[in-house]
């Protein structure tokens, strides 16, 4: 599967769900405006009670927003759920995607369809907290290029994990270290709950296989500045997680592929 590049343009792709709805003529990235992603495969018993949460969360603040939710191909339920949401708040858009899986992928395609400046994802799974993302939507229209919502900064909980579930989710945290940037390192690079400008992605190819987009804009984006919010991980509502063996394996390779980025440039970068 090839790299997806987040443009600053927006060609709907051959297919695309016909929510999709293309740019007027000479319009562009609208600026402070929230295009918040939620990947979804199999979670039907969720997403309504999420989409409630989410809109009331955030028209409590004011913020102008749309909600892009990206199915993996269901066929549960979730088409026709979000379908009749959509029809009456036009701000909440489906887009399905076949044939194709993979948490990083549909994250990519929402953001790919958005027209705003800050791009956002969270789960379906109501294990994010909707209440946080006014917090992190001003933090990034505060001046921060990428805000994200933590389990390990002070503050933060992991919820209701076992032991070994923990200790691998550390490790997997530690790995991390050399290849972040000094200064910018985040303590929960793995966190699937964030915000972060359109700008700091432009013409930048990412993976679109694995779980993982948040340590590889981290990595690779044009990050300056970054805020964490602390949060509590929920224990997931309904339905079962998709980690798996294939999630360990993807990860793994963004590894590979991002050290061999971040240390191959490395000379390059001290030189300039």
């Amino acid at each position: 599967m090839s790299p997806a590049v987040i443009d600053t343009s927006y060609t709907p792709a051959e297919g695309a769900s016909a929510s999709a709805l293309p740019l007027k003529p000479g319009e562009g990235p609208t600026l402070m405006k929230l295009a918040l992603v939620i990947p979804t495969l199999r979670e039907a018993e969720n997403i309504r009670g999420l989409l409630e949460h989410v809109c009331s969360a955030l028209d409590a603040k004011k913020i102008p927003y749309e909600i892009l939710v990206v199915d993996d191909d269901s066929r549960d339920g979730t088409e026709e759920i979000v379908n009749a949401i959509s029809a009456e708040d036009p701000r909440v858009r489906l887009l399905v995607r076949k044939g194709q899986r993979g948490l990083s992928g549909a994250i990519l395609h929402g953001w790919e369809h958005a027209d705003a400046e800050i791009f956002g994802v969270m789960d379906a799974d109501l294990q994010h907290p909707p209440e946080l993302l006014p917090a992190l939507f001003a933090a990034v229209t505060g001046g921060c290029d990428l805000a994200i919502g933590s389990r390990y900064t002070e503050g933060g909980e992991l919820g209701s994990w076992n032991p070994v579930r923990k200790l691998l989710s550390a490790a997997a945290v530690w790995v991390t270290w050399p290849i972040q940037h000094k200064g910018l390192r985040a303590h929960d690079p793995m966190s699937g709950f964030f915000m972060v400008r359109r700008s700091s992605l432009e013409k930048i190819s990412f993976q679109s296989s694995g779980f993982k987009l948040l340590l590889e804009i981290l990595v690779r984006g044009r990050i300056r500045s970054v805020k964490e919010i602390p949060f509590a991980f929920g224990a997931r509502y309904r339905g079962a997680s998709k980690a798996n063996a294939r999630v360990a394996v993807d990860y793994a390779r963004l590894l590979v592929r991002l050290y061999a980025c971040r240390f191959g440039l490395a000379g390059r970068e001290e030189r300039e």
